[in-house]
C-alpha cells in the first residue's frame, strides 16, 4: 500500500493520540496533508485541525521541512523517496463527532485524526491501530480488517480516504452483544458503566434493524453493521456512517434487567437508533447531489436536509410503532411532542424549511438564546412535513401510493448503486420523483411546506385517519406535549425560560413578542425582586399562580452587574402545546386508512 497509517493511543492522561503517516510516493512538487473542517452528518465548521499539537516530516531518516498554507493542511517541502509524518492529536471531545482518549477508553472518528494525503484520497489505504497498555481494551469498528489479533489490534484497510473515515472506532472494555438481522451480523458495544439487559436490547434492536431492511428491499447495503455506544450520566446524541453509529446516551435510559416495560428515556434510545440506522439508506446513500463527493474542506450547501434528516426523523419512531415496539398511543404522544416543539419556536414563522436546510451551517448549528424567534428545525418541522407529505398521497391515491413509495424509489434510483454511480440527487429531483412515482401534483404542497412558512395542515390531515388534535397550554416547564383529558386553569406566563442563578432566577430565552421581551428584559437578566419580594426557582411558580392577566408586576433584576427595574404585564400563556388521541368511534374508512399508514 502507498499510504499507511499507524495510530496509538500515546498519553491516555494527557488525552493524546500519536499518529504515523507513511506515503510511499509523495508528490514530487511537495506533498500537501490537510485535516477535514467538518464531519458529514453534522454541518458545522469544527477545525480539528487545532488539535494537532505537534507535527514533524522525515525521508530516509532525514528531517522534511513542513510549511503550514492554510488553516487546515500544511505542504513538505519535495523529497526523492517516501515520505513519513508523526504528530499528536489532543483528544478530549466526549462527543460523537470527534476523538476521545483517557484511561477508561479510546474514540475516534477519522476526520479528527487522520490527515488526507491530497491527491491521493482514491488510493487504498491501511491504518495499523497500536494496542495500549491497558490490557482489557478491545477494539471495535467495521473497517475491513487486514491482520488483527483476537482484541482487534492490528491492520485494517480502507478503498479510499473517504471510507477510512467514516468508520469511527471504540477501543475500551466495552459490553458486547450480537444479533442477526435479515441474515447480517449486528453488534452493539456500550462503554461507560451500565447495568443494561443486553438480551432485551438485541431482541428490540433486531426488530427495529429487520423492519427496516425490509422496507428498502434485501440484501442490505452492508456486510456488518455495529452500534457504539457510550453511556453517561447525562447526554444524547448520534452521528451516522455506512456500516455503524456512534451514540451517546444517558445510562438510565438503558433498559434494566427488571423492566418490562418500555419507559420513556428507552424510547427515545430506540428512536435514536433507528433514526441513525435508517440514515443508512437515507444520506449515506441516497445523498444530496452537493454531497457527492464531500467537500471536507469547506461549508457544502444543501436546501434538502427537511428531506434526509425531517423524513427521517418521521420514519425514527413511526418504525417503533410498525414494529410493534410502541403502542399508538406511544406514538401519538411522540408525535405530539414534536408538533408541540415546533408550534412553541416563533422561529416557525420566519424561517421556511428550504431555508432551515441551507442555513445549518450558521444557523441550526449555531443556536444562540434568539434561535427559537429565529429558526425551524428541519428535524421536527420536516418531520411533520413528512407526514403531511404521507398523509396526502395516501388519500389522493386511495392508499395506493404512500412516501414509502417514494423512498424506495429513492433507493432503486439513487441509493442501491451510490458506490458505483456517485450519483446525488439534484435539488429539484427530490420533488419531481414524489410526483412521478406518486402520479401527483404535488406542487402545491411543496410550495406550502418547504418555501412559506404557512402553518402545515396536518390537524385536518390527522382528522381523516381518526386523530384527534388538542391545542392547549403548557401546564408546567415539564411539559412537552400529549393528551390530557382535564386542563386545569393556566398560570399567567411572562413569555421566559429560566435558569436556576445564586443571585435569583436567570432569563435564558425569552419569546418573540413575550411579556418580558416587551417590558425590555433580556436574555442573561437575573431576576431578583418580584413586587418587592426576593425571587428564587422555588418560589417563581408561586408568584406565577398569583398574578393575574394585564395585572402590573414590578421585576428588580441585574444585567450583568447592573441594577435595573421594569414594569411587565403577564398575559396567558400561548396555545403552544399539542395533544393528540385515537378517536375510538372512527368509522370503518377511517380505521383501514390508519392501519395503513401506521402498521407493518
Amino acid at each position: 500500500m502507498t499510504i499507511h497509517y499507524t495510530i496509538t493511543p500515546l498519553n491516555p492522561a494527557a488525552h493524546l493520540f500519536s499518529i504515523q503517516l507513511s506515503i510511499a510516493e509523495p508528490d514530487p512538487a511537495g506533498q500537501i496533508i490537510c485535516l477535514p473542517v467538518w464531519i458529514p452528518g453534522s454541518y458545522l465548521i469544527r477545525e480539528f485541525s487545532k488539535h494537532i499539537v505537534s507535527i514533524q516530516a522525515e525521508s530516509a531518516g532525514q528531517a522534511v521541512q513542513l510549511e503550514k498554507i492554510t488553516k487546515s493542511s500544511w505542504q513538505a517541502e519535495p523529497v526523492a523517496g517516501p515520505l513519513l509524518l508523526s504528530y499528536t492529536v489532543y483528544a478530549f471531545d466526549l462527543s460523537v463527532r470527534g476523538a476521545y482518549l483517557d484511561q477508561q477508553r479510546a474514540f475516534f472518528n477519522g476526520t479528527s485524526v487522520f490527515l488526507a494525503v491530497v491527491g491521493q484520497e482514491q488510493q487504498a489505504c491501511t491504518v495499523s491501530i497500536a494496542c495500549a497498555d491497558q490490557t482489557d481494551w478491545r477494539v471495535a469498528t467495521t473497517l475491513n480488517a487486514q491482520q488483527i489479533d483476537a482484541l482487534g489490534f492490528g491492520v485494517y484497510q480502507a478503498e479510499n480516504y473517504d471510507e477510512l473515515i467514516d468508520h469511527p472506532v471504540e477501543i475500551s472494555d466495552f459490553s458486547l452483544v450480537e444479533f442477526v438481522a435479515c441474515g447480517v451480523p449486528h453488534k452493539m458495544v456500550i462503554s461507560g458503566r451500565h447495568q443494561a439487559d443486553l438480551p432485551r436490547l438485541a431482541r428490540d434492536l433486531q426488530r427495529i434493524c429487520e423492519y427496516q431492511i425490509q422496507f428498502f428491499g434485501t440484501p442490505a447495503p452492508f456486510k456488518e453493521y455495529l452500534f457504539l455506544t457510550l453511556a453517561v450520566g447525562d447526554g444524547y446524541g448520534g452521528l451516522e456512517h455506512r456500516s455503524s453509529t456512534a451514540l451517546i446516551c444517558n445510562r438510565s435510559d438503558l433498559p434494566l434487567p427488571h423492566e418490562t416495560e418500555i419507559k420513556a428515556g428507552y424510547r427515545q434510545f430506540l428512536g435514536l437508533c433507528s433514526h441513525e440506522y435508517f440514515h443508512s439508506w437515507n444520506v449515506k446513500r441516497i445523498k444530496p447531489a452537493a454531497y457527492a463527493p464531500y467537500d471536507l474542506q469547506q461549508e457544502n450547501y444543501s436546501r434538502l436536509l427537511w428531506a434526509f434528516e425531517g423524513i427521517t426523523s418521521y420514519y425514527d419512531d413511526l418504525v417503533l410503532l410498525r414494529s410493534g415496539l410502541i403502542t399508538f398511543a406511544e406514538y401519538l404522544e411522540l408525535l405530539s411532542q414534536t408538533a408541540t416543539s415546533v408550534e412553541r419556536g416563533y422561529g416557525r414563522q420566519v424561517q421556511h424549511l428550504e431555508d432551515a436546510s441551507f442555513d445549518a451551517w450558521v444557523k441550526y448549528y449555531r443556536q444562540d438564546e434568539n434561535s427559537p424567534n429565529a429558526l425551524v428545525s428541519y428535524y421536527t418541522k420536516g418531520a411533520l412535513f413528512a407526514l403531511c407529505l404521507d398523509l396526502t398521497i395516501r388519500r389522493e391515491t386511495q392508499g395506493a401510493q404512500s412516501l414509502d413509495d417514494v423512498m424506495r424509489a429513492l433507493w432503486l434510483e439513487y441509493g442501491q448503486d451510490f458506490a458505483t454511480t456517485q450519483r446525488g440527487i439534484a435539488e429539484a429531483e427530490w420533488e419531481a420523483l414524489a410526483q412521478r412515482v406518486t402520479g401527483l401534483d404535488l406542487s402545491a404542497l411543496f410550495e406550502l411546506g418547504l418555501r412559506s412558512t404557512a402553518a402545515l395542515p396536518l390537524r385536518e390531515l390527522l382528522s381523516e385517519v381518526g386523530v384527534e388534535w388538542q391545542q392547549r397550554e403548557a401546564i408546567s416547564a415539564a411539559d412537552k406535549g400529549g393528551w390530557l383529558d382535564k386542563v386545569n386553569a393556566p398560570k399567567c406566563s411572562l413569555g421566559v425560560k429560566t435558569a436556576a442563578d445564586a443571585a435569583g432566577l436567570k432569563l435564558t430565552q425569552l419569546r418573540m413578542d413575550g411579556p418580558a421581551q416587551r417590558a425590555g428584559l433580556s436574555a442573561g437578566d437575573v431576576l431578583i425582586a418580584w413586587n418587592g419580594l426576593r425571587v428564587t426557582s422555588s418560589n417563581y411558580e408561586q408568584f406565577l399562580s398569583m398574578s393575574a392577566p394585564s395585572q402590573a408586576v414590578h421585576l428588580h433584576a441585574f444585567r450583568r452587574d447592573e441594577l435595573m427595574q421594569f414594569e411587565l404585564f403577564p398575559e396567558l400563556p400561548p396555545l403552544d402545546t399539542v395533544g393528540l388521541k385515537a378517536i375510538s368511534s372512527a368509522g370503518n374508512e377511517i380505521l383501514k386508512a390508519r392501519r395503513m399508514l401506521f402498521s407493518h
